[in-house]
């Protein structure tokens, strides 16, 4: 049986009691069971009609499970126990959390960077089984990745095809190219659910199944949460969520999300993935936080700040101040998270299934690749850092700790700052210390992004969402590249254009954006963190 709780206090108990019942009235639970696409309006009811499967992941998921299971074994028969994932946004997090959470390996390809190209292609090719996870293959991450792995696989001389694996919507161009490639196998998922809804479908099933995680029993929890969200009362656990992250008065917009030993190793950063795409646009939306347990974020009381705890399903955790707590096994939180996201779009008055501002970082991307234009000079070097800015939001700036003063100077008293790191994030982990650092300096709610990753995350947010933001871009020269084979660039050049792509579209908007280049990649980091501290000080 499947075991959910959550409790909220303060603001958040507060938006309970308001929307719960008007929720309830309006059946939005036995509407939503029976996938009406009409609960968003109808500006998003085209969309919503399509996007819906996600609600019965069974039908289009259990046939899988044991196809799957066959290929593993198939592949275990051969020596081939590395699996290695090709995937961005929800075709990335959701395996990572799953196998994380299920203590078994996942190698997972979410980045351009050259050193995790590299790295990925380094280890062990004679027992790797690559998965490509794309809905229509044409995603530049996930092609490029593939292409990489298939030349390396020949080079080695190893049967490239039958090292391949395909995760893609039925009829896509990938599906059609795959089957002709004659790629060991391709496993279609429903094509009425959308990426960062797609934890239960093969998705999310196919990389952890093959990796070794009991999916069944991950589907089996999902199922049985829905089956409980359906019911049309104002105990239902879904609504209550989604009534505290979208209806809060005036609206706490961001979003704090501390994982108090949960179990589920990952698990914020899947759901801030989920929220910031679906909710972040129209110049309004949620804004989820990732942040560690007695962070700035979590103990400061900023009245835009909403704090959510996953706590484990035993904890007798309960909310303090304006706090939510939630707890269950990771199929039934996947489920509660995505119905409560719906129910809070609902609110908001968005449509939380698609994603308008996505694509223009990736317009912008493509046309740096294509004009192939000499980088911007920097508007000056200190020591292992270039620093690019406009003049107005440098204002004179000369070193590394003015700049970065300049930038949190434009921070208002409702915003937040945006790490964005274009780095390699095994290599430099470190770097994610600079988050409560800076929480710490700014008093504002600071969150951390691996890029390009983020870019199908809180990119969304960023573009969409309402100014409050701050930018604080991380690039760094790599010893090394990687072409990417029948492609007229390289990874380097991939990931440069993604970032400066990027910080085009967030200026094109007006957002303040600092752009540092290590040029050197620790001893710039290792400056960077001093700086920080230089700036705590004062």
């Amino acid at each position: 049986m499947t075991t959910l709780s959550f409790e909220a206090a303060g603001a958040a108990r507060d938006a309970v009691e308001a929307h719960v019942p008007a929720l309830v009235r309006d059946e939005v639970a036995t509407r939503l069971l029976a996938q009406d696409p009409t609960l968003w309006g109808p500006d998003a009811e085209a969309e919503a009609s399509i996007r819906l499967g996600w609600l019965n992941p069974a039908p289009a998921s259990r046939p899988l499970l044991g196809q799957i299971r066959a290929l593993r074994e198939e592949l275990a028969a051969e020596g081939v126990d590395r699996v290695v994932l090709a995937g961005m946004g929800g075709s990335s997090l959701a395996p990572e959390v799953i196998t994380r959470t299920a203590g078994v390996n996942l190698t997972v390809l979410d980045s351009t960077d050259p050193d995790s190209v590299a790295a990925a292609l380094a280890e062990d090719l004679a027992s790797t089984v690559l998965v490509v996870s794309s809905k229509s293959g044409s995603t530049v991450e996930t092609d490029s990745q593939r292409r990489a792995f298939e030349d390396a696989f020949t080079k080695a001389g190893i049967d490239a095809a039958s090292r391949i694996v395909i995760v893609t919507d039925p009829g896509s161009p990938l599906d059609a190219a795959a089957r002709e490639a004659g790629y060991r196998a391709v496993f279609n998922a429903d094509p009425h659910v959308g990426g960062r809804y797609s934890a239960l479908t093969a998705f999310g099933l196919v990389p952890s199944g093959l990796a070794g995680a009991d999916i069944e029993e991950l589907l089996d929890a999902a199922e049985d949460t829905a089956e409980i969200l359906s019911d049309n009362a104002e105990d239902n656990i879904g609504l209550a969520l989604g009534a505290a992250l979208g209806g809060t008065n005036p609206l706490r917009n961001k979003i704090v999300i501390v994982d108090e030993g949960s179990g589920l190793a990952g698990f914020p950063d899947w759901a801030e993935q989920l929220i910031a795409e679906s909710t972040g646009k129209l110049q309004t939306g949620i804004l989820p936080v990732v942040a560690e347990p007695g962070a700035p974020e979590v103990t400061g009381g900023a009245p835009d700040v909403l704090v959510v705890r996953i706590a484990a399903p035993e904890s007798e955790a309960e909310p303090e101040g304006d706090q939510v707590v939630v707890s269950g096994s990771l199929g039934a939180q996947m489920m509660l998270w995505e119905y409560a996201t719906a129910v809070a779009g609902r609110l908001l008055g968005i449509n939380p299934f698609d994603q308008p501002d996505v694509e223009a970082a990736k317009k912008a991307a493509r046309g740096l690749l294509d004009a192939q234009p000499e980088p911007a000079a920097p508007s000056f070097v200190d020591g292992s850092v270039e620093v690019r800015g406009d003049a107005a939001l440098l204002d004179g700036a000369q070193t590394l700790p003015e700049a970065l003063r300049a930038l949190l100077g434009q921070l208002g008293e409702d915003g937040y700052l945006s790490i964005q790191a274009y780095l390699d994030r095994a290599a430099q982990a470190e770097l994610e210390d600079l988050r409560p650092q800076l929480a710490a300096v700014t008093g504002r709610p600071v969150t951390f992004g691996w890029g390009p990753r983020f870019l199908h995350s809180t990119g969304q947010f960023h573009k969409g969402g309402p100014a409050q933001g701050v930018y604080l871009q991380i690039t760094g020269n790599s010893g090394q590249d990687v072409p990417i084979p029948g492609r007229p660039f390289s990874f380097g050049e991939l990931i440069s254009a993604q970032a400066a792509g990027d910080a085009q579209v967030l200026a094109d908007h007006g957002r303040p954006v600092l752009r540092l280049n290590l040029i050197e990649r620790k001893a710039g980091a290792a400056q960077l963190a001093a700086a920080l501290t230089d700036l705590g000080g004062k």
